[in-house]
């Protein structure tokens, strides 16, 4: 228990609020490279800080197995989302209050990577090949991390067989959740150009607002389906409403709004943007889609069985295979093997006194070891 303690406190004393470069790597390539493990860091991205395109760093480290021998990757970020006010410690320097250790990615999720990096020890190299995919954008615009990453990994034909995600899955106990799905996002920025003018000559100007309201209204209206087997219905959320107007007696040039669908595989993202585009362009407005990731789901299986077996043997649960909350890198891997996420109690993730129960860390290391052992077999 002590040494994997000891790993996530290295990890958390790190700053590494999204997009994270430097002194955490470091950490993680220091903590890797006893167990012979080969590492390539890279920056990727060029633009400004606080800009989609501010540069991340990325790590990719290898240890290969006998030749043909099977490929099990474990993968996750190290970039935290920023910590707020109202700790009642550091939220990077890592403190330990009864069997708690309280810290900025405590459990999202620099905790469950120092797991991995503990599981290694009981994974004889012999038993196969392992890597470790991990990004410093994942809480950020997710431009430049995984997805480099998986470009890197193509290049250099290292192709895992399975792969595993960290994230934080469980909810009331270590082990009662794994993700074998998750829904895909979109976001869409809306817009109604109308006509400026006096609010006593309406007819010398042209009011967006009526025309955005009535599409909004519209579009919250939609049923978008009923969910299915194994994904909730899929929602539309309005996000923001943007007029920007100061004047009381001025009706406005343009009104704005965005909305936010989190959908399951019975749409695409772009079946669902062709349809809000539609509805947009009806009422006299226009809209910009962005798709954050397409829904995926790993069917239960011989992946889900292994991870089931695992947690079983070491906490006497059985996970429940989900594919609810947000997005995660899968939604990226799930394009190159395999991916199932599972991880530490998600309940104080992004909050303020984000903390893991110290036994959690050394079982769900047990856990891994068991799952990677599993894999390559």
């Amino acid at each position: 228990m002590t040494e994997v303690l000891e790993l996530a406190k290295r990890l958390m004393s790190a700053h590494s609020v999204t997009p994270a470069t430097g002194s955490v790597f470091d950490e993680l390539e220091a903590m890797l490279e006893p167990f012979s493990f080969t590492i390539k860091r890279f920056i990727s991205g060029h633009g400004e800080t606080g800009s989609p395109e501010a540069p991340v760093e990325n790590l990719f480290a290898i240890r290969h197995g006998p030749a043909g021998s099977k490929h099990f990757a474990f993968a996750g970020h190290l970039d935290v989302v920023p910590p707020g006010g109202g700790w009642t410690s550091d939220a990077f320097a890592p403190e330990v209050r009864g069997d708690l250790l309280y810290g900025r990615g405590a459990v999202d999720m620099k905790g469950a990577i120092a797991c991995m990096v503990d599981a290694v020890k009981n994974v004889p190299a012999e038993a196969g090949t392992i890597s470790f995919i991990i990004t410093g954008d994942e809480e950020g615009p997710a431009l430049h991390g995984t997805r480099a990453l998986i470009d890197f990994m193509r290049e250099a034909g290292h192709q895992p067989d399975l792969c595993l995600v960290g994230e934080p899955t469980s909810v009331n106990r270590l082990g009662d959740m794994m993700k074998i799905g998750r829904r895909g996002s979109l976001n869409i920025w809306l817009t109604v150009e109308g006509t400026q003018g006096h609010v006593a000559y309406p007819h010398l100007a042209d009011n967006p607002i009526p025309k955005l309201v009535a599409m909004l209204a519209e579009l919250d209206a939609l049923v978008l389906d009923e969910g299915n087997d194994w994904f909730q219905a899929s929602n539309l959320e309005i996000t923001d409403l943007e007029v920007g107007n100061p004047a009381h007696n001025v009706i406005p040039e343009a009104a704005k709004a965005r909305i936010s669908i989190r959908f399951n595989d019975e749409h695409s993202g772009a079946s669902l943007s062709e349809k809000v585009v539609a509805i947009a362009e009806k009422h006299g407005g226009t809209a910009l889609p962005i798709i954050s990731g397409e829904p995926f789901l790993t069917p239960p299986g011989e992946f889900s069985d292994i991870i089931a077996r695992a947690v079983k043997a070491e906490t006497g649960l059985d996970p429940e295979p989900s594919t609810t909350g947000g997005t995660s890198d899968a939604r990226f891997l799930r394009a190159v093997c395999p991916v199932i996420e599972f991880g530490l109690v998600n309940a104080t993730m992004h909050k303020r006194d984000e903390a893991v129960a110290i036994e959690d860390l050394s079982t769900l290391s047990r856990i891994y070891a068991r799952i990677a052992k599993d894999a390559l077999t």
